[in-house]
């Protein structure tokens, strides 16, 4: 650990050098967000899967102020951001509307611009969603984090301007509405506990699962930090209220569920979904032995791993261990939730590598990643920093390809994006397992070495975090502290 002058007290710095950090980096992802508006999603739309779904949503609401697009299906109103045929996913009820299986929030949210200016108004209010959330990644670090304004600007600039943050950035998916509503959540957590603060980190968490189901137990994980908190520092009868709302909440979302879609989720209404049933989406016979490739596959898959383009998340590696053996404030605020959305992605996603870019199951923990590692580069020598650079540096080389190449019409989001003309991703691919592609000795080989780097890299980060104050030595004006630090936040206890 590097001496405590390279960190920062919260306090001790000017809102007018927050604010220009959290600035910069709302221009950089909504500038990088924008430039990707016009790739196509794949050769026969400039919005396609998913996204249609999202957006004749949003126009419904707009235009006719419910959820029904049947009409809209049938007047082909597609046609202005997708050429070729739609698939189905929605199954005609009783009265023969149609309620598309996802659900409503994103729609909700882009249902102004929808309406007034068409699908480009709608990417773009997406992209400014994604500068907020770098701006307010800026924030926390800073103001919860101590890291220091210039490191934390630099860190979240260049994860929001690469791969696959910058992607989701103009993406209609909810991917990044979720992952701005996480960072609110673990903002409202963090900070004086305030009746303010606990109306917002409330309505953040239920946000979560409107904008997907998926994103459940990142909600649920992210509820039981601040339960745990606010049992600390207000009591039980505080909690209680508390876990009362949050049921009350639950049970909301599951009777709408019901009476609209005609499930308690919204994959009841999916014509894939009728025979098999709703809970068909996480597989009908889930090989979870396999899916366990995920937990090093979501990073370090060739084509599918969110390092093979920007290998600056392998820095996530010493940074997760070092801030375990830390445990400076708020920690478990950040490594709870994205414990939680990680293996969600591994186990419970029917697939990692489906049709849409890399990443996208992890999208919505990935800017809690970006905390720590912004945390763990506060605490390391210059050396790491370099080498943290050059390895940013391959990302946004990565991100400049694909802008290129999708700009020319060579790429799309969904199909191809691994034909991207990039030698650095050409010559950094070889290294990285295969595990899409079979599961001969060439998988299991580079599986092996990776693991044991893997272990290697997080065992001696781990190592060199750890506290070394003893109880002996320490001074009666630290155990203090600490004692302040645990009513302050979440798993406080230890210096960082």
């Amino acid at each position: 650990m590097t001496p405590a002058s390279a960190r920062v007290e919260p306090a001790a710095v000017p809102r007018r050098v927050v604010a220009a950090g959290m600035l910069a980096a709302f221009v950089v992802a909504l500038t990088v967000g924008l430039l990707g508006i016009d790739v196509r999603a794949t050769i026969g739309g400039r919005a396609a899967v998913d996204e249609p779904q999202y957006l004749l949503t949003a126009l419904s609401l707009a235009e006719d102020g419910d959820l029904d697009i049947s009409d809209e299906l049938y007047d082909r109103r597609w046609r202005a951001f997708h050429d070729a045929n739609l698939p189905v996913q929605t199954e005609p009820k009783a009265d023969g509307s149609q309620i598309s299986p996802h659900d409503p929030l994103l729609p909700i949210l882009i249902a102004a611009p929808m309406g007034l200016w068409g699908f480009q108004a709608a990417k773009a209010t997406v992209c400014v969603l994604a500068g907020l959330a770098a701006a307010l990644t800026v924030w926390i670090a800073v103001r919860r984090l101590g890291v220091r304004p210039s490191l934390a600007t630099a860190v979240v600039s260049v994860a929001f301007a690469s791969p696959p943050l910058a992607i989701y950035a103009q993406q209609i998916y909810p991917e990044m509405p979720a992952a701005l509503a996480a960072l609110v959540a673990v903002a409202a957590l963090t900070g004086s506990w305030s009746r303010r603060a606990q109306v917002t980190f409330v309505l953040a968490v239920v946000a979560l699962p409107w904008l997907s189901v998926k994103y459940s137990a990142v909600a649920a994980m992210l509820a039981l930090v601040g339960l745990w908190r606010l049992w600390r520092d207000r009591g039980r009868p505080a909690a209680a209220v508390l876990v009362g709302v949050f049921a009350a909440m639950g049970a909301i979302y599951l009777v709408v569920h019901k009476i609209v879609w005609g499930g308690w989720t919204v994959y009841a209404s999916g014509d894939f979904f009728q025979e098999p049933g709703e809970f068909a989406v996480v597989g009908t016979n889930p090989d979870y032995l396999g899916r366990s490739r995920r937990l090093t596959g979501l990073l370090i898959d060739r084509h599918w791993g969110i390092a093979a383009w920007q290998p600056a998340w392998l820095l996530v590696i010493p940074a997760v261990a070092a801030l375990i053996a830390a445990r400076p404030r708020h920690w478990t605020a950040l490594v709870v939730p994205a414990t939680a959305g990680w293996l969600v992605a591994t186990f419970v996603a029917l697939t990692m590598s489906g049709f849409w870019s890399p990443g996208r199951q992890i999208v919505v923990i990935l800017p809690l990643l970006v905390l720590v590692i912004a945390w763990w580069l506060s605490t390391s020598p210059p050396a790491v920093l370099v080498g943290a650079a050059a390895l940013g540096f391959v990302g946004l080389f990565s991100m400049a390809a694909f802008l290129s190449d999708g700009w020319d019409r060579r790429i799309t989001w969904v199909f191809a994006f691994d034909k991207v003309d990039n030698p650095l991703y050409d010559g950094w691919k070889v290294f990285l397992p295969p595990y899409q592609e079979g599961s001969g000795a060439e998988v299991w080989v580079r599986h092996g070495i990776w693991l044991a780097v893997i272990a290697a890299v997080a065992a001696a980060a781990w190592w060199a975090a750890r506290p070394r104050v003893t109880a002996a030595a320490e001074p009666s004006a630290n155990v203090a502290g600490r004692e302040t630090d645990a009513r302050d936040g979440i798993g406080a206890g230890r210096p960082g």
